[in-house]
């Protein structure tokens, strides 16, 4: 899962600070696939999506309701209520239940752990913080701290618990050096990940026309470590194409409206709430 998170450079405090004015839907897409194999690198959460046997929740199986969840909870987590995001824990914990390793796991996991949890919290928002520096420029330091602050929900809408959040952005930055460096794409998540970075999850026309770009743009996206790992070229021609794109649809969106410029996380938030009225299955 990814984050479409902006936060523009402002003097607000903890207490005054609204995100929703601060969101970047585009981002959503560009980092979605770099995010989940930045999550999935770590064994057991890697081997915990490959071995589930809740195929509802599998991207490669039922790509559009897999992308639909993940917006929603990003959107639920950043946007929502205390109400809401309990609501979508529930929906989400009675998916995750099933998920923990069996005796032939290579690895064990369990979909309830809250340091993987946190792992996967901890690579949202690095995701969101990269993506938006490369689209709008570094953050000044107020900002920063509350959004990195806010980002905490990432984790907490779900079992990670407020104190295993690192307790400030000095120390998030040490735990990603070291638990980045522990990070193991194994040979079966690795041609999981193709398959996802290739959309072979999506007819045959879609993988040609947006594969090649889709590729580049994920190569882009992840830290060297990973992309070595996947076995990814990337050159610094790459690297400035990429951050003059990035650049561009920046600035395109920062002059839209609001509504227009956070399209579709904020239409995912009133899917939910739709939901919730109708009595229909949130996950």
């Amino acid at each position: 899962m990814t984050s479409p998170l902006r936060v523009s450079a402002s003097k607000a405090s903890g207490d005054d600070f609204d995100i929703r004015g601060h969101l970047d839907g585009s981002a959503a897409f560009f980092g979605a696939a770099a995010n989940v194999i930045m999550q999935l690198s770590a064994r057991p959460v890697g081997y915990g999506v490959l071995e589930s046997t809740v195929d509802s929740g599998k991207i490669m199986l039922h790509p559009v309701k897999r992308t639909r969840t993940t917006l929603t909870y990003l959107a639920v987590a950043m946007l929502g209520s205390d109400d809401e995001r309990a609501a979508y824990r529930a929906a989400i914990d009675r998916s995750h239940r099933a998920v923990r390793s069996g005796p032939a796991s290579p690895v064990k996991y369990n979909a309830f752990d809250p340091k993987l949890q946190l792992w996967v919290a901890a690579c949202l928002y690095w995701g969101a913080r990269d993506l938006q520096e490369r689209m709008h420029g570094p953050m000044d330091e107020v900002t920063a701290d509350v959004f990195y602050r806010n980002a905490e929900r990432l984790g907490t809408t779900l079992q990670m618990r407020p104190g295993q959040w690192p307790a400030d952005r000095a120390a998030f930055d040490r735990y990603w050096r070291e638990n980045l460096a522990l990070t193991v794409i194994d040979p079966p998540v690795r041609d999981y990940f193709w398959d996802l970075v290739n959309l072979r999850m999506f007819p045959r026309p879609v993988q040609v026309a947006f594969g090649g770009f889709h590729r580049w743009v994920t190569a882009g996206l992840l830290p060297e470590r990973l992309r070595d790992q996947m076995g990814m070229t990337w050159t610094e021609r790459d690297d400035r194409r990429l951050a003059a794109l990035l650049t561009a649809i920046g600035a395109v969106e920062g002059r839209m409206p609001k509504a227009v410029k956070a399209f579709p996380v904020n239409a995912f938030l009133w899917d939910l709430r739709l939901r919730r009225r109708l009595g229909l299955r949130l996950v």
